[in-house]
């Protein structure tokens, strides 16, 4: 299996993610600029050169166009010049879908709406090449899954066009939600809206995503790898450099790209337990949703014998160790229990990826459990097959049956 891990222990930002893979020879400025000059904004070249940083050799990129432009474009806007631009379909819908999560963040920081939203310094040029340049480097290097380190964001304040604000910037940490950010003390900016947008596209989204759709049913923050060094051979490694040369450590970014070794994917999460005697086991359901709802793995109950002899449930939740506080609220507000315990677990479980199949009765998404390279599972999403039977009048298992047969076929 190709995969890559980014090493954030410096930030990230969009011109920093391609000046990597260029340093990597992943992809090429030529190709860079070809695919960047048919988004309709004149001929863009891609500039490159060999700087250090507290004595890495790394690449440092700028972009070349006719256009001087610094006005501030509306997410309508560049949607609409994505769409009509002559990138291939998968191109777009990866370039759609950061920008994407940019405007949704900046939406919720200034409540205003969607496609009302002014991007001021991300609707430069710049930041329109970096991330359009970002979906076409990732879209050609079809890295099956991309994994990244913990992230250093920085500390202090950044001037933007809305005025003076803390590091991270707001949309920078909306966008950031729910993956592991740290600061070293470095008053400095190290994590852009570009670089947090495009890195959590990869994490989330690591299939390649279908130009229609809602891209989010494909993964969304729950997918996110496990943020450490996977077992691999690495066969390419590069450094971005960012336009400041930090004195306290090196302002790269530093990818590696290569085959991963590890037949199975470990992650390390947290099981929380209660025994609850007293509650009416038809609430059951409703906990079981609410914790679901709230980011659990599974929910669990078993049948168990209490002190006095009496019947009760033993409850158990695998969830992230960042969702324990909220998941035992729930149980505490929706239960009868008055304590639960957890304890870390680690565990093992194969690698999946998602396809969708075409049946007679219509489409079906497939989830695929791979040992490897190796499909070991296969198993027809269950919602997918119901709305068909209901919808079609057709038995559920003839659903389920047909969907497992197109997958196997296209597997």
């Amino acid at each position: 299996m190709k995969i890559a891990y980014l090493d954030c222990f410096s930030g990230i930002a969009g011109d920093m993610f391609l000046a990597a893979l260029l340093d990597a020879e992943l992809v090429t400025a030529q190709l860079l600029s070809e695919k960047l000059s048919q988004l309709g904004l004149g001929p863009v070249r891609i500039c490159t050169e060999k700087v250090t940083r507290q004595g890495i050799a790394a690449t440092h990129l700028r972009f070349e166009t006719s256009s001087h432009s610094k006005e501030h474009r509306r997410w309508s806007e560049i949607r609409a010049l994505i769409e009509q631009s002559s990138l291939a379909p998968h191109e777009k819908a990866r370039a759609i879908s950061i920008f994407s999560a940019l405007a949704e963040a900046e939406a919720k920081i200034h409540s205003v709406s969607v496609d009302d939203v002014h991007f001021h310094e991300l609707g430069a040029l710049d930041s329109i090449l970096d991330i359009v340049g970002a979906a076409v480097a990732v879209e050609a290097l079809k890295i099956d899954r991309w994994y990244a380190s913990n992230i250093n964001v920085g500390s202090g304040m950044v001037n933007t066009a809305h005025g003076r604000l803390p590091v991270p910037a707001p949309a920078t940490l909306e966008l950031l939600k729910d993956l592991p950010i740290y600061s070293s003390g470095i008053e400095a900016e190290l994590v852009t809206p570009t670089g947090a947008a495009i890195l959590k596209n990869l994490l989330a989204l690591t299939p390649t995503p279908s130009p229609v759709g809602d891209l989010r049913e494909r993964g969304g923050v729950a997918g996110v790898r496990a943020f450490s060094l996977p077992a691999a051979r690495f066969s390419h490694i590069g450094y971005g450099a960012g336009s400041t040369d930090l004195p306290q450590q090196p302002n790269v970014l530093r990818v590696l790209v290569g085959e991963s070794v590890a037949a199975l994917e470990s992650d390390e999460t947290v099981v929380i337990e209660t025994e609850i005697d007293d509650m009416n086991p038809e609430l059951f359901p409703y906990v079981q949703q609410k914790l679901f709802e709230h980011g659990a793995k599974s929910v669990s109950a078993q049948n168990i014998l209490m002190k006095k002899g009496r019947p009760g449930l033993l409850v158990r939740v695998l969830c992230e160790a960042v969702l324990v506080d909220k998941l035992c609220e729930i149980l505490f507000r929706e239960t009868t229990t008055l304590g639960a315990i957890y304890y870390p677990v680690q565990r093992k479980k194969l690698a999946r990826n998602i396809i969708e199949v075409e049946t007679r009765y219509g489409k079906v998404r497939v989830k695929l459990g791979l040992l490897g390279s190796e499909i070991i599972n296969i198993a027809p999403e269950y919602e997918d097959c119901k709305k068909l039977a209901d919808e079609r009048g057709v038995a559920l298992k003839e659903i389920y049956y047909t969907a497992l047969e197109a997958a196997r076929r296209a597997a």
